[in-house]
């Protein structure tokens, strides 16, 4: 069939009353009461309910306008499903998932026994200083299509006694990924298509058996990551508990994040070939192993305890297999188009909106990104004139300040150096008088030597005349 859109309906967009129908979506899929709560979380959710739906809204009301042309023979585009499959094994596609949970819970265990394969991963101890996310890529293949994925693990988080802050290195990892996509993004020259995505598409927050709820470390690292990433809650070890205490626990989990206002990742209830999942109870309940045991006449993978054996893939111990029909065979391109249709777009608008850039002017026009990009820059330039202008203005007190300080400064020391130059004359007389009193003194002190040799010499004089006087003595 041929559908031809009229030319007076390409423009119709969605009106006010669609926000409505888009969160009775919204609610039917994830099992929430109301947007009205007025939460951040609940806003953010449904902004990305709207955003992932709004096409096909427009598509529902532009259908009643649609005519339908029979084609008279085979055209050929009803081959595109196909060609996109064949695209898409040639590729590959990127599944990054990541793990958070206590040293020892038991996270590098069930993503082999998801996978089924042997990760090479090294045990984390349990004396790290702090939180750090360890990330390993690797390279999958089943029936010729190939899975590039990625697990990020939280190596140390809950081992520190002291453990505020430990959130924080999670949140700054995905809001990381999500600025290099945008990076990506934002270049001149780009290829998406080569892209290596690192954004996280699942979260799998292993929760301890410890039959008494969410820790608070839980709660608080789960409301920081609500709105950037889908989050799947799991009960870890899940053997550690009996049937009637593993149900309590569930439903204290889900009451303690209804409590908290978290929203999880709720699993559509319908995969792809039509069949209802029946029987779900959040959050899952898992069992990991990749050991096998014999139990009766059969090999079964689980775990040998002395009261029992624990079989993985048996739903009546453990909902391991609910988590790998849903998670991995059922709803990944969900949890991918998820990822970059709600969260993505969420973190983009919001880095957006930081640098300036919006979708309508001040009269509520729509702008285009040039447009808008002009309007920026003319507002920056406004700015930097108003701040020239406060800087100048600034500046000239400034200088002002200083010149006054600095003839203040001037005053000070001239008239210092004028008391100085005062004390100095004051000096200079003392020494002139005390210079003409040593004049003084040495001329009075010539004299007297004068003097003193002179009487020295008239009394020598007087000694000599006093002796007696001979006659020669006449010769014979």
């Amino acid at each position: 069939m041929i559908h031809h859109i009229n030319e007076s309906h390409k423009g119709e967009t969605l009106n006010a009353n669609h926000s409505s129908v888009l969160y009775t979506v919204y609610s039917n899929r994830h099992q929430q009461t109301a947007v009205n709560s007025g939460s951040i979380a609940d806003i953010s959710n449904c902004f990305c309910v709207i955003s992932h739906w709004s096409l096909s809204i427009v598509k529902m009301k532009l259908s009643k306008n649609i005519r339908e042309l029979t084609l008279s023979g085979r055209v050929g585009f009803d081959s595109l499903p196909d060609q996109l499959v064949n695209k898409a094994k040639g590729k590959g596609f990127d599944f990054n998932i990541l793990c958070i949970g206590e040293t020892g819970i038991g996270k590098s265990t069930l993503m082999e026994t998801l996978f089924n394969t042997k990760f090479d991963s090294a045990p984390a101890p349990h004396t790290q200083p702090s939180v750090s996310l360890k990330s390993e890529s690797y390279e999958l293949v089943e029936s010729n299509v190939q899975m590039n994925l990625t697990i990020v693990d939280t190596v140390g988080y809950g081992d520190q006694v002291n453990q505020e802050g430990a959130s924080k290195p999670i949140v700054e990892f995905i809001n990381k990924q999500f600025f290099l996509f945008f990076e990506e993004e934002l270049k001149t020259s780009r290829c998406l298509e080569l892209y290596k995505d690192t954004r996280i598409h699942a979260c799998l927050y292993f929760i301890s058996p410890t039959g008494h709820g969410l820790k608070p470390i839980d709660l608080l690292t789960l409301k920081l990551l609500d709105g950037k990433v889908n989050i799947i809650p799991i009960i870890a070890k899940a053997d550690a508990l009996c049937s009637s205490e593993l149900q309590k626990l569930k439903m204290s989990i889900m009451a303690d994040l209804k409590a908290g206002g978290v929203h999880i990742y709720v699993f559509p209830t319908e995969d792809g070939e039509g069949k209802i999942e029946k029987g779900i109870m959040y959050p899952l309940a898992v069992v990991g192993g990749r050991d096998l045991v014999q139990v009766g006449v059969k090999t079964v993978r689980g775990r040998q305890y002395p009261w029992g054996t624990v079989e993985v893939e048996n739903e009546a111990h453990c909902d391991f297999v609910k988590l790998r029909e849903l998670l991995i065979r059922t709803n990944i391109e969900d949890l991918r188009e998820l990822t970059h249709q709600c969260h993505y777009e969420l973190y983009r608008k919001t880095r957006l909106e930081k640098m300036g850039f919006k979708d309508e002017n001040l009269n509520g026009k729509p702008l285009s990104v040039f447009d808008d990009l002009n309007d920026q820059v003319s507002r920056l330039q406004d700015e930097m004139a108003k701040e020239s202008e406060v800087v100048v203005e600034a500046n000239g007190k400034r200088l002002e300040e200083e010149d006054a300080k600095a003839d203040q400064v001037i005053k000070q020391m001239q008239s210092k150096f004028d008391v100085t130059r005062m004390e100095m004359e004051e000096e200079m007389l003392k020494l002139e008088e005390s210079k003409k009193e040593l004049h003084d003194e040495m001329a009075e002190f010539q004299r007297l030597s004068v003097q003193h040799q002179m009487e020295k010499l008239s009394t020598s004089h007087r000694t000599l005349s006093l002796g007696t006087f001979r006659k020669p003595r006449k010769s014979s």
